[in-house]
Order: C-alpha cells, then structure tokens, then sequence
C-alpha cells in the first residue's frame, strides 16, 4: 500500500483502531491503512457478511480484527463492541466515526422519518461512539477522528438530511476538542471529496464516460480521490505528526468544493430526472 512508503511500517504498532461502519467503503479503506503500519482493528456494523470480508483484508495486512455487528443508533450495542475489542486488542488508541447513511431526497419530498433517520445514523451515531469509547480514549490518551463530507458547509440540491446531520458532526467534533482535550484526547474531522468504487459515487457520479470526463475535468486536480487518500489522511491526523492539532478539519476533495456545487447539483438533477422519467 502506498501509505508503507510513507510512513514506518510499525508507526501503530501495539495500538488499536477502531472504525464504525468499517466492513466497506471509505471506512474500510482508512482501516487498511492503519492496519499496513501494524495496528490492530476493531470494526463493527450492520451486516456481518461485509465484516467477515472486511476481516479476512485486515487480517491479510498482518492485523488481529475484532468485529461485532452494532448499529451506532444503539447505544448499548456500541459498548458491547468496544469492550470485545478491549478484550481481544486492548484499549482503543483512536476511534474513527465513519458509519453514515444517505439518499437523495429533496426537502419537500423527504418524510420526517428520512430526515430523522440520516441524522441519527450520522449525528447520534458519532456521539454514541465518541461517548462509549470515552473511558477507553482517557485511558490511552487518544484521538477521534470524524468522517463528515462536503455537504455540511456547501448546499447540495437534494441533500438538506446529511448537509445538517454532517454540520453537526463537524461541530460536535470541535466541541470534543474543547472538552476532552484536558484528558489528552485529540479530536479532528475529514471531508472526502469523490471517491472512486465508492457506494455514493455509484449513486452521483456519471454513468458513461463522456460524462465522466467532463465532471472529472471540472475536479481541480482532475482526478477522483481513492480510499487511500482519505486513510492515509486519517493515519496522518492519528499519527504524533498531528500531536498539536485538534479541532480541525482537512478536506481531502481535490480541490473539488473550491467552486460550489453547482457542478454536483446538475449531475444530481439529472439523476432524479432520469429515475422518475422526466426530460
């Protein structure tokens, strides 16, 4: 993995890192990136077929896995996964609340209960984590790291549940900082940007290749950003080269949200056209 050329191979050994929501996706691409410089990983979510395929990546990096199928809504399930991962690793060194929900919805068509449910996969399940694993973070005087998106400081079309959800993910995450920075708890957030073989841009991103020319173009770096980017930024705010940054955040989007939305907006209207039939 490109993060060994980086950074020591060893940099977590002895550590634990847990991630929630980390049986695919982005979250399970920042787990790999811990696990190539030797830490040991706990992750937990909701379907257990995702997290045994998970495992066997993990373990493959040379990683001893925990995981345990919770629901970050459930309180009580994500003590039960931090205290196995106790138990089988040791106590956690950084947390990263990465578990998140989404679909797109405009406002005036979304139920109470689309809205709701977005903002408590994404909101109440980054406090519950960060809350469960407090006593083990005081322990080890360890990190949080939040996974937000875009949407929380720059307006999407269809997309009013996570831009408030992630909005306060991001706040809540400066507020750790403040209050648990005594116990030596560094507290830091991400902003990925478009990520290649991820579910969202199955979902967003062009379906044909003139298409995505032109929306990659319009990137500044004009390219989409992998898994790898967004770990190996994790790994870097984890790492003692960010021992005196707390309450940050680090976008990690190529410059994609320089100019607005507009550019998302559009393929997003198109979308939603082409699903309900219209022109």
């Amino acid at each position: 993995m490109i993060v060994r050329e980086h950074f020591p191979s060893d940099l977590f050994s002895g550590k634990t890192v847990f991630v929630t929501g980390g049986g695919s996706g982005i979250n399970l691409g920042v787990a790999r990136n811990f696990a190539a410089l030797g830490a040991d990983v706990g992750i937990c979510g909701r379907t257990e077929s995702r997290l045994e395929s998970a495992r066997s990546e993990l373990e493959e990096l040379g990683a001893s896995v925990s995981t345990t199928v919770a629901d970050v809504r459930d309180y009580d399930a994500l003590v039960d996964a931090f205290d196995n991962a106790r138990e089988a690793l040791g106590p956690i060194d950084v947390l990263v609340c990465g578990a998140a929900g989404n679909f797109l919805a405009p406002a005036e068509e979304m139920s109470a209960n689309g809205f709701k449910a977005v903002v408590d996969i994404d909101l109440l399940g980054s406090f519950n984590a960060a809350r469960a694993a407090f006593e083990q973070l005081r322990e080890t005087r360890g990190c949080l790291l939040f996974i937000s998106a875009g949407q929380a400081s720059v307006p999407h079309i269809a997309q009013a549940h996570c831009g408030a959800a992630k909005a306060g993910v991001d706040n809540l995450m400066r507020n750790l900082a403040l209050e648990w920075g005594r116990y030596g708890i560094r507290s830091n957030g991400i902003v990925p940007g478009p990520i290649e073989g991820t579910e969202g841009m199955k979902r967003l991103g062009p379906d044909d290749p003139e298409a995505r020319a032109r929306f990659t173009s319009a990137i500044p770096l004009a390219r989409y950003g992998t898994v790898d980017d967004i770990g190996q930024a994790a790994v870097f705010l984890a790492s003692p080269l960010a021992a005196y940054v707390t309450g940050a955040l680090l976008v990690v989007d190529g410059g994609t949200y320089l100019p607005g939305s507009g550019l998302l907006a559009h393929r997003v209207q198109r979308a939603m056209a082409a699903a309900g039939g219209d022109e």
